[in-house]
């Protein structure tokens, strides 16, 4: 399958980028600095593309593609996860691509009832901008018609790639580490690609 993957050199992009290349997938990095990718691979294809804009290079990215993930991050800045997303479906609209796989967070939504009081706390406080983000990303996702499937991850370790973690479990799930590597939300969303287990639905991840 062909793969655009926004947010290629990110900390979970990067290893989307390399566990796709593992399983066979041909994949388009959509990336806005092309020094940052420090690889190369027959099957790697690297757009240079600033999903904040609108513009004919991001439809040149996704067209073509079996499917696209979204893994933007931009700490506690910004509403760049909500408008690159907007420009992403839009994207892909124009050029009939239809299977998303977006990458949120654990405590958006309903997954809120997930966190701890420390972790509510931070989102509602320090991280608030940050929240207000995914969840304004989260709706357009919902709206866009396309095929989605939304990726909630709890807190992100430099841990490694053990392919065991806890997936689509509700808010009111016991136990959970509230953490995981970036390396195992890489391994569900690259399972994500061709599989449809969570096809219109957000799928929490924790160990």
């Amino acid at each position: 399958m062909r793969i655009a993957i926004v947010g290629a050199t990110g900390s979970v992009g990067a290893h989307l980028v390399n566990q796709s290349l593992h399983v066979g997938h041909d994949v388009v990095a959509v990336v806005r600095d092309p020094a940052k990718i420090d690889q190369q691979h027959d099957h790697l294809h690297v757009v240079v593309a600033d999903v904040t804009d609108d513009d004919d290079r991001l439809r040149t990215a996704v067209a073509d593609c079996d499917a696209v993930v979204v893994a933007l991050g931009d700490g506690m800045r910004g509403r760049v996860r909500a408008v690159g997303t907007r420009n992403v479906v839009s994207a892909m609209k124009d050029t009939g691509v239809s299977r998303l796989i977006c990458q949120s967070t654990l405590g958006a939504g309903d997954s809120f009832g997930n966190l701890n009081w420390l972790w509510k706390f931070i989102f509602r406080v320090p991280l608030r901008k940050a929240m207000a983000d995914h969840v304004e990303q989260e709706e357009l996702v919902r709206a866009s018609g396309l095929d989605w499937t939304i990726v909630r991850p709890a807190a992100f370790t430099d841990g490694d790639h053990t392919g065991r973690y806890r997936h689509g479990f509700d808010s009111l799930a016991k136990n959970l580490t509230l953490k995981i590597s970036r390396a195992d939300v890489a391994d569900f969303i690259v399972r994500q690609i061709s599989g449809h287990d969570y096809l219109h639905q957000a799928a929490a991840l924790s160990y």
